[in-house]
């Protein structure tokens, strides 16, 4: 029990981002812990799958190919999983908050009995005293989300039951290469040892994937609202600016609940996790349920009538002000000094 394991997800051979994101912070997790880091990838044609994860500083990467393994189902990954967490007793295990990560990471756990916190914004280290108990336990993951609908920030730990499980949206960890020559073992599993015929019993037929028409995460510069926009016409506002200084729109949550701007636009703990150039607040108040979406932002400007809103503490710059008089402002001089 002395290594990190990170679930990678593969679609036509390509694996996801917020696996490699994983594979970046699981690095990190393992040099304090001074174990191993381990990976596994389950799927199709996975023979370009080591150069793209051990990269991230993998020590270890299983590696499971079969033509019946992808698209995912439920049923063979579990059973893949569980086994090779049974047989190698990890003390870490950790996946994406996606659609695959949010079917298998509760069967995992439900198996092993280990328990799961979803949707992490932060994994730390640390140590944890049981008082009634009288023990202290050590290197401990620190399982760290918002809570309570975003009023408070919840460290969670799990100090018996082993692997210690988590799983992390898209966007919240950075991606980065830790040596593009780092040497890692690759291990083909036996499938024959992990699966039978009836965990094939459901195969997909078809599968009709629309891909999303914004791209928020992507975009260097975001200009975002929140309820204080007033109204789905006040949006519009944000729309024109966007189009001026070249910029995606995004949106809080509480502005996405009062249907001024549509799901796929909503920034947060529950939307998507983003890192921009530049983030413009426009009438976003700032609680933790947004601002754990968009707090690594490399530069903030926050737009909002009260000075006193949360989000003017994380801001890099603070212009106070109705957003219905700031706004067509802005766009009238990027428009007059637009080259």
């Amino acid at each position: 029990m002395n290594s990190i394991f990170v679930y990678c997800e593969v679609e036509n051979g390509v694996v996801a981002d917020v696996s490699l994101e994983l594979c970046t912070k699981g690095r990190k997790l393992a040099d304090q812990l001074k174990c191993q880091l381990e990976a596994i990838v389950i799927g199709k044609d996975l023979s370009n799958a080591g150069k793209q994860i051990i990269p991230y500083g993998v020590d270890k990467l299983w590696v499971a190919d079969d033509a019946r393994l992808e698209p995912y189902t439920t049923q063979a990954h579990t059973s893949i999983v569980v086994k090779l967490f049974e047989e190698e007793k990890p003390q870490i295990a950790l996946m994406g908050a996606t659609g695959i990560g949010r079917d298998l990471g509760p069967r995992v756990s439900s198996a092993l009995h280990s328990g799961l916190t979803a949707d992490c914004t932060s994994l730390e280290i640390g140590e944890h005293e049981d008082k009634k108990a009288n023990k202290v336990y050590t290197d401990l993951l620190y399982q760290i989300r918002p809570a309570f609908g975003g009023n408070i920030i919840a460290t969670i730990v799990n100090p018996e039951c082993r692997p210690q499980m988590a799983t992390v949206r898209e966007g919240v960890m950075k991606k980065e290469i830790l040596d593009p020559n780092y040497k890692g073992e690759v291990v083909n599993i036996n499938l024959n040892k992990y699966v039978t015929d009836t965990d094939f019993v459901v195969r997909v037929i078809e599968r009709q994937m629309e891909k999303s028409k914004v791209n928020i995460k992507g975009a260097p510069i975001l200009v975002s609202g929140g309820y204080g926009m007033g109204s789905r016409d006040g949006f519009n506002l944000l729309f024109e600016l966007a189009s001026v200084i070249g910029a995606e729109v995004g949106a809080s949550r509480a502005a996405v609940d009062a249907g001024f701007a549509d799901h796929d636009r909503q920034i947060g703990q529950t939307g998507v996790t983003v890192r921009p150039k530049l983030y413009i607040a426009c009438g976003i108040s700032g609680q933790v349920q947004h601002t754990a979406g968009m707090q690594e932002s490399a530069m903030i400007i926050s737009i909002n009538n009260d000075p006193d809103a949360p989000i003017n503490a994380i801001a890099d710059y603070v212009i106070v002000g109705d957003v219905n008089d700031v706004i067509p402002k802005m766009i009238k001089y990027y428009k007059e000094h637009k080259k």
